[in-house]
Formats: structure tokens, sequence, C-alpha cells
């Protein structure tokens, strides 16, 4: 029997190892997913495509291969496009698949209509649309090896109605494709390698600096070795962290400030000098430092203050042993400057801090002390170097605060909003990583093997982008440990107060409060009853205002074989000033125009 279309992008797929699809149907992409679905692969669907291309993306950071999304076309596209910015800003491997309408109805106002390679083409590495269906097989390799060789981000295809449903006169013209192999990596040159590790060896206050690259590029073997012989001390970026346990006695994490002033040499391994690094720009930055930067994205070298003559292009793989053979028996002598103890009193002096802020007794509780009972419960029940835990983290409070709180000790167990800071990520991470993880063939792979307990720590805010993708978790079983930190607003809520708050809300809904006798623009709603979504799904559902109950919760939870959301209520922090702590800085020039 002549296959179709759609039986033969299933196929496709199935040739390239494609083992989990994210995604929504919808006429004529549902004929897709069914086929995809008898060859084996496993259909995750989804409640809006944005959540879909989101886990997507982070299937591919986590797997290290292209994670997949099937969408409707037209508002379908639309929706999915924020999963195809993420991928591209955080260099993430995905391959979006998209129906569209019949091709002899182009430009006639056909059902759901949409230029959609017109409108990917800026932003994706490739959008492209099969001619015919004796080349989709090609068409679907050439996207997907397109997204993950070089810097990854998303390829699009194009997939016609048409193209989906019709059948093939000659099976035989089909093209047959394999698995596509990984990208061939390579080193830098010797010469280049010689003079970084001469300007790391006459270093005063070198620091190595690990990004989410390397962590992707699966490079933990080789920067291990290399810290451990050099004994250089390193930073980790947010989703760095666990290239080296959080817990290594080298670890500047707890003394960043300190780190960045003082640092003289910055040896840069698979991050960018953007945003997140302050650019490398002074006051944050020494203004006398020399950026190293090892990355595979010619793009990045030289950017902002690396020092492209001292950088290199190349795979960590390969560089980073060539650098430690380079640098021969020599290792960090920290007496050689007072950066070394600089650097310790600023870690005893933050650990000071973060324990008296963790020590409130304060009702309703603040972020240090809710979060504080959640990892003393979580590594009482799974320690981190035992690497059973992956944290999902979203909201600017939530993020920022957590980000020191719950260490790992091995890479890729740590999503976050990312470059683009991106608000709604974390429930579609938190499925990604649960089918990166715990399948029954996982293609995940973070320390010792087996299953992780996916954890995510969600701002009342961002957890509202995606709340329904809870039932997508209970629908498919998905034991996920959500909290969701409620302080009634966007960084901050508008009173701890129940009667203060609805006079509040009385004040803006008769228009008496338009000055500043009602609601602001970051509140949402009071004690909302998030946890109540869970439990209409079939999953737990706690609602915790006390230190005692979020212990109890957390534990539950923990054991729970179903979706768990523990609603964690905190203070307001009414009047608080609205900065998101990574970019606190001081006074900033103004441009001349």
């Amino acid at each position: 029997m002549a296959p179709t279309g759609a039986q033969i992008i299933a196929q496709s797929l199935h040739s390239l190892g494609v083992t989990v699809i994210f995604g929504i149907v919808g006429i004529p992409v549902v004929e897709i997913a069914e086929e995809t679905i008898n060859l084996g692969i496993r259909f995750i669907g989804f409640r809006n495509e944005q959540a879909a291309s989101y886990a997507a993306s982070a299937y591919g950071y986590l797997t290290g291969r292209p994670g997949v999304c099937l969408v409707v076309g037209g508002p379908g596209v639309l929706h999915a496009m924020p999963g195809i910015g993420n991928s591209s800003v955080n260099a993430f491997p995905l391959l979006v698949l998209a129906g569209s309408s019949e091709s002899h109805l182009v430009s006639r106002g056909a059902f759901q209509e949409l230029d959609a390679i017109a409108l990917l083409s800026p932003h994706t590495k490739l959008a492209i649309r099969p001619p015919s269906l004796e080349s989709i097989p090609q068409i679907i390799q050439n996207a997907y090896r397109t997204s993950w060789y070089g810097r990854p981000g998303p390829s699009f295809v194009d997939l016609p109605a048409d193209l989906i449903q019709e059948t093939v006169e000659n099976a035989s013209e089909v093209q047959e494709i394999a698995v596509v192999l990984e990208c061939p990596i390579g080193g830098g040159d010797k010469n280049r390698v010689l003079e970084i590790a001469h300007s790391i060896k006459t270093a005063k206050a070198p620091l190595v600096v690990i990004g989410k690259g390397a962590a992707y590029a699966q490079a933990e073997i080789q920067i291990r070795e290399l810290i451990e012989k050099s004994n250089l001390p390193f930073l980790p970026t947010p989703m760095g962290k666990g290239v080296l346990p959080d817990s290594h006695r080298l670890n500047t994490a707890s003394a960043r400030s300190t780190a960045l002033k003082e640092a003289d040499i910055v040896l840069i391994l698979g991050a960018r000098l953007n945003w997140i690094l302050h650019f490398g720009d002074t006051p944050k930055w020494n203004s006398c430092a020399k950026f190293i930067q090892i990355d595979i994205s010619a793009e990045e070298i030289g950017r902002n203050r690396g020092d492209a003559s001292l950088s290199i292009l190349g795979d960590l793989r390969i560089v980073v042993p060539q650098l430690l053979a380079a640098l021969g028996p020599w290792s960090y002598n920290p007496s050689i400057s007072p950066y070394s103890l600089h650097l310790a009193s600023a870690k005893s002096k933050n650990s000071s801090t973060a324990s008296e802020k963790a020590s409130s007794t304060a009702i309703p509780m603040t972020y240090a002390c809710a979060f504080s009972t959640i990892e003393r419960i979580l590594h009482s029940l799974s320690p981190p170097d035992q690497g059973e835990i992956l944290y999902v983290s979203e909201g600017a409070n939530t993020m920022d605060i957590s980000r020191s709180m719950f260490p790992v000790s091995y890479p890729r167990l740590r999503l976050d909003a990312g470059t683009h800071a991106t608000m709604g990520v974390g429930l579609g991470y938190a499925i990604a990583a649960h089918a990166a993880y715990n399948s029954s063939l996982p293609e995940g792979v973070s320390g010792p093997r087996g299953r992780k307990k996916i954890v995510a720590l969600e701002g009342d805010s961002a957890f509202g982008f995606s709340a329904m993708e809870v039932e997508t978790m209970a629908r498919y079983g998905m034991d996920i440990l959500i909290f969701v930190m409620n302080n009634g607003g966007v960084y901050h809520g508008d009173s701890d107060d129940a009667e203060e708050w609805l006079r509040l809300q009385k004040a803006t809904q008769d228009g008496d409060g338009l000055g500043k006798g009602g609601l602001r623009s970051t509140s949402l709603g009071y004690e909302v009853g998030y946890e109540k979504i869970a439990e209409m799904c079939g999953g737990l559902g706690y609602l915790v205002r006390t230190p005692e109950d979020l212990a109890e919760a957390t534990r539950k939870g923990w054991e729970s074989d179903r979706v768990c959301v523990v609603n964690v209520i905190i203070e307001a922090g009414k009047g608080g000033k609205l900065e998101f702590g990574w970019q606190a800085a001081g006074k900033k020039k103004r441009a001349k125009l």
C-alpha cells in the first residue's frame, strides 16, 4: 500500500531516532501524530503550543539532540513562536513541524493561512517547505541536522495539508534517510592554546566562568579535571551549575561580586559576555581583566570585552584537554596575591547573611525561610551527591533567591528562565525534564543513572503562564513536585492582610483607586488557591502557611506518584524595590545623542 505524506513524515522522524514529540494536534497534523504513535514514538499533547515549544527546546538542551515540536498552522505557529525565540537565544536545538493550508489555496484566505516561511526565516536557522512528497525525508533530515550542528537553534518545516494527506504514487522514489551522527568537533591552534596557558600561569587572580554551553556540551569530565589539577577558582552561571559540584572548595558563587571585581584573567567556557555576566564591564568587573573565550559560536568571540586575540573557536571536549596539557604540572598558588583570602572572607560573610535570612520565624514566611525548609527536607530525602533531583526555577524573585539555595552536584539538573529571562517556561521545562530522564528509554544523562524527581520552584506570576499544563502532567502520570511561591503579585503583592487587599480591590473596581488608593500594576489575586489545579486533575494539592506545614507537604509531594502543587503563602513584600537582583547596578551614564 502506498504511504501517505503523514506516514512518510512519521517514518522520517523514526529513522532519525526521534523518541518523543511535544505539541498540540488539529487538522491536518493529527494524522502525523497518530502515525508517529503507531511507530512507537511518544506524543505528549499540551494545552498550549507555547508550553509545548518550550518543552521541546529544553528537551534538546537536556539530551544534546534536537527536541521536536508539532503544531497546527496559523495560530499554532504563532503560539509556538516563543519556544522558537527561546531556542534561538539560548542555543537549544529545536525542530518545529507545522501544518499549513493547501498549496493551491495560497493567497485566497484559506483555513488558518499564514506565510510561516516568511514569518520564521529571520528567527530560525532554516525555514523550509518540502516541494514534493518524495523530498520530505531529506528535507526533515536537513532541518534536524541544521538545528543541531554549529551553534544550536531552531529549524522549521512547513507541511501543507495536501502534502500530509496525499498518497505517493511510487513509494520507491521516497528518499531513505538514516540517523544524523553527532557533528564533528574541533580543537584550538596549538600556539594559541600555549598563549592562553601562559596568561593563566602569570595571572594573580584567575577565574574560570562555566556556562550552560559547557553543560550542553557534556564537557563535565574534562572541565572537572582542569579545575582539580590547576586549582583555579571557578564561577558557574545559573545553568552552568553542576558541571562541577556546587559544594566544590573552588566554587566562588557565594563570593561572586568579589570574584568579578578582582579577577585579572577570566577563562570563559561555554558562556556569553551578555547581561548575565554584565558584559564584562566595570564596575562589576575589574577594569584590567582579560577575557578569554572558548566557544563554538564565532559570533561570540571578541564580543563586548572578549579578547579575540586570546580566544578559541572550538569544542570544550577538545580544547579543555589541550589547555590542561599545555599547563602541564602547574597549579595556581593562592598565596601569590590576597585574591583567595578576599574570596574566602566574602564567602564566610555571605554565608552568615544567608543563614540569618533563612532563620526568620516571621509569618507569612519569607522566601529564604520557605526555600530553606524545602531544601532541608529534600536533601534529607536525597542528598545532592546522589543526583536524583532536577530543579526548574522561574519568577524573578523565586529564581534569583533560590539559585544559591538548592545546590546540585551534576550538570543539566537545573533549568531556569535563561538568556531571555523568559517567564512561562517552567512547566514546559518540567515536562521535558520528566520525559528526558524518566521515560522507558531515557535520553537525558546526568550523574548516576536512574529516575530524577522533577521539582519546579514557581513564582505565582510565572506559574500562571502555563498553569493548565498541570493537567498534562497528570494525564501522563508525571510525578512532578511544584512549589508556587504565592506573594500575590509580580515581584511583590499589595498586602499581607485580607481586609486591606479587599479594600484596595474595591477602590480599583469602583474607580476610586486610580491614583494611589487601589491595586497596583503588579497585583495578582490575594492568596489564590493554586493547589486546587492539581486536585481537579487527580493530583495532590497543599496550601501551607508555616515552615512545619511546608515541611510536611514537601515530604508528601516527594513520596507521591502523582503531580503535586504546594501553594506556599509568603510575605507580600509590599513597598519593595522593583528590581531584578541580577541586574542591580550603580548609576548609568546617559547616552549623548
